[in-house]
């Protein structure tokens, strides 16, 4: 097995999971970090042992002695940074969002095809049993044609402690100020149940939504010193896919009891699933056959267990072959995104994507 060489570009808190889940795979070694910040990039180097660090995706280029990356910068530096790392015939798995306009979600997956490299969102409950059984048992034909559908990711980290001090931890208080680059609840978590239900649903298409964003006082002044609470902290959202299935998906950070809790719910012409995603614990329910139906009986259904996105990326740049969910499927649901907070801003119109 050859030695495969991964560099990590941004050094936060989520680039973390990322080094330990590459530092785990016989024959990869993390090759660099790259970071602006050279405080946080020298202790996350030191932290998992890396040698060689980097202040920009220009310098690590140059340097180039890595075959893939890990792109875990903030969500409006991904369009660019990715963009340098393609025309350098690198591989590259991106964090989501994959870029916080439909425009440049489209302008990467454009250059990652010509590229002829692989690349990867790391939509990261692909790796959830529950999900990936679903879609195959939807793609089976087992619960019919998808008639409706109903999904949710909660979150509580605005009403309680659990996770830390959401209005003094900067690691928060980003994610609150859209000046800072956050995209809100839509295109932090908003993003991942979007994939959720569109995947489980047969990865069939969105033909129109209707969305209302929804953000709430939380400190006085909608400030926290540099930070302005201006970004979506709810959405609630009415869409219909190609085939004519309709349902409804919404995400908060105010769910107050859930710490990070995804379900969704798919109705069939001949049967239902329930896919759940809580308390950590990967459920799969299902009601099918003419008696389940009749007497509105639910199942536990066996979902065997997943390779993680990291194992499948790796395992793809090995190969050669193209991995799912890929840029292409990224600029997919960025387009929803944005139609989404098109029909915000007029109301909650129908919008067709």
């Amino acid at each position: 097995m050859s030695d495969l060489r991964v560099l990590i570009l941004g050094t936060g808190g989520m680039a973390n999971a990322h080094a330990e889940a590459y530092a785990a795979m016989p024959g990869v070694t993390l090759a660099a970090g790259v970071d602006t910040n050279p405080g946080r990039l020298l202790e996350f180097n030191a932290l998992h042992r890396i040698e060689h660090g980097f202040r920009s995706v220009e310098e690590a280029i140059a340097w180039g002695r890595f075959d893939a990356v890990s792109n875990v910068t903030p969500d409006p530096v991904h369009h660019a940074t990715t963009l340098a790392l393609l025309a350098a015939g690198k591989h590259v798995l991106c964090e989501k969002p994959l870029a916080t306009t439909a425009e440049d979600a489209e302008e990467m997956a454009r250059a990652a095809a010509a590229a002829g490299v692989v690349n990867m969102v790391n939509l990261s409950y692909r790796n959830v049993p529950a999900l990936i059984q679903a879609h195959a048992m939807v793609a089976a034909g087992e619960i019919g044609e998808i008639r409706h559908f109903e999904a949710a990711y909660l979150q509580s980290w605005l009403t309680q402690d659990a996770w830390g001090q959401w209005d003094e931890d900067e690691k928060w208080l980003w994610r609150l100020s859209t000046a800072h680059g956050s995209m809100g609840v839509l295109g932090d978590i908003g993003v991942h149940i979007l994939d959720f239900a569109t995947y489980a649903a047969g990865g069939l298409g969105v033909r129109d939504v209707s969305c209302r964003l929804t953000t709430f006082d939380k400190a006085p002044g909608g400030r926290i010193g540099d930070y302005v609470l201006d970004a979506n902290d709810s959405f609630a959202m009415h869409m219909a896919l190609e085939n004519g299935a309709v349902g409804v998906v919404h995400a908060s950070r105010m769910a107050t009891g859930h710490l990070n809790d995804l379900s969704l719910r798919l109705f069939g012409s001949k049967g239902g699933l329930d896919v759940r995603f809580e308390g950590g614990r990967s459920i799969l329910r299902a009601c099918l056959g003419e008696a389940d139906m009749h007497s509105g009986t639910w199942r536990e259904m066996p979902a065997p267990e997943v390779p993680t996105n990291y194992v499948r990326f790796i395992a793809a740049v090995r190969s050669g072959a193209q991995v799912l969910p890929d840029f292409a499927r990224g600029a997919a649901l960025q387009r929803v995104m944005d139609r989404a907070v098109d029909s915000d801003a007029a109301g909650g119109a129908k919008l067709t994507v």
